[in-house]
């Protein structure tokens, strides 16, 4: 008789393995995401996949605002209806200055023979919701990769900077605010044209100018802007003012406080630019691109160097050979020649077959003298 659990009781592994393996599956999957980003992709097909549902979701607040607006009333329209019409007409007027300074702009840097720095394209979006984490300042806006949405593009409204994309899912973006601690964005003082990095701040609300030196004129009221200097963000676009500045006398930096222009908190409307810096390159790159061409090319010619000598060796051995053929076959005329000092090695050949020709007529001579005394003997 068996005494084994029926199969409906049977549990498989204890509840402590269970928990073992699934810590240990959660820790691995956390570190492999942190550090090689292997759940990329898998997270942006969960975020379209969860698309729909989001949208869904989203249905009973997109119906309580539409009530809301509904039930506004006639004075409230009105008013808002003066005040955009007043703000219209304020930035009728400071587009046609913009316009007229572009104009002037483009003139001068024709006359200057200088090119255009920046090109800047803008794509509207719609704050959806806010993120979950409540120590962060993130939305999440409704345009993403599909949209032509970068990672790292700047988002602005009219009235200023409120935040940088960090995150493109295909058919949403996620956005960091500009009171985010972990968030900087390069600017300067308009008035003096002091560079620095802004930052934000752990409670969201302020923000912190760092590396301001004490002795810098820095006041409060200042406006500060985008530098541009970063290749990211066009210059001059507004992002704080200069709340108050705190100078200590032991520290090298003074504390400037500062209060965002734009309201990050209080718009759904924004826009996205694409900006293209158009500078030419660094040029500490360009030299190092071309010491590392020349050490390239200098290594490969060493390496060429030993095969051209071993050829170079080759061929001055079968001349050499070739050379000493000619002296050997030349050598019994040289033995009936008689004693006489060594030529140079360079002496012509039409030399030396004189030198033969006049040592082979002596012996001639010699021979015919005795035959007079014959002759006479013979008388």
């Amino acid at each position: 008789m068996e005494y084994s659990p029926p199969p409906l009781f049977k549990q498989g592994p204890s509840a402590l393995a269970r928990l073992i393996f699934f810590v240990v599956l959660a820790i691995a999957l956390l570190i492999s995401d942190a550090r090689f980003s292997t759940l990329e992709i898998v997270r942006g097909m969960l975020g379209a996949g969860l698309y729909p549902l989001q949208r869904a979701a989203l249905v009973p607040r997109d119906i309580f605002m539409g009530a809301a607006d509904l039930a506004v009333t006639s004075a409230t329209l009105r008013s808002e209806n003066a005040k955009l019409a007043d703000k219209n007409l304020q930035l009728s007027v400071k587009a046609g200055d913009a316009a007229q300074l572009a104009i002037e702009n483009a003139h001068l840097r024709a006359l200057l023979n200088l090119q255009s720095r920046a090109t800047t394209d803008e794509t509207p979006a719609e704050i959806q919701y806010d993120t979950r984490d409540p120590f962060t300042q993130k939305v999440v806006i409704g345009k993403g990769s599909q949209q032509n949405i970068q990672d790292g593009a700047p988002v602005v409204t009219e009235d200023g900077v409120i935040g940088q994309v960090t995150r493109v899912f295909p058919l949403q973006s996620e956005v960091t605010l500009l009171t985010d601690k972990d968030q900087a964005v390069p600017v300067q003082i308009a008035r003096t044209g002091l560079r620095s990095v802004i930052y934000g701040t752990p409670k969201g609300d302020t923000l912190d100018l760092r590396f301001v030196p004490i002795s810098a004129d820095v006041q409060a009221g200042d406006e500060l802007v985008t530098s541009g200097l970063d290749g990211i963000y066009p210059p001059g676009l507004p992002v704080a003012k200069v709340l108050r500045v705190d100078k200590q006398a032991d520290t090298a930096f003074a504390r400037v406080v500062c209060v965002p222009i734009a309201a990050v908190r209080g718009t759904r409307q924004l826009l996205v630019l694409h900006y293209n810096l158009n500078v030419p390159p660094n040029p500490i790159e360009v030299e190092a691109a071309a010491a590392a061409k020349e050490a390239k090319e200098n290594k490969g010619k060493k390496k060429a160097a030993p095969k051209a000598a071993a050829a170079a060796g080759a061929s001055g051995a079968s001349a050499v050979a070739g050379a000493s053929a000619p002296a050997a076959g030349s050598a019994p005329a040289a033995a009936a020649a008689p004693a006489a000092k060594p030529a140079p090695a360079s002496a012509p050949k039409a030399a030396a077959a004189k030198a033969a020709s006049n040592a082979a007529a002596k012996p001639s001579k010699k021979a015919q003298a005795p035959k007079p005394a014959s002759s006479g003997a013979a008388r």
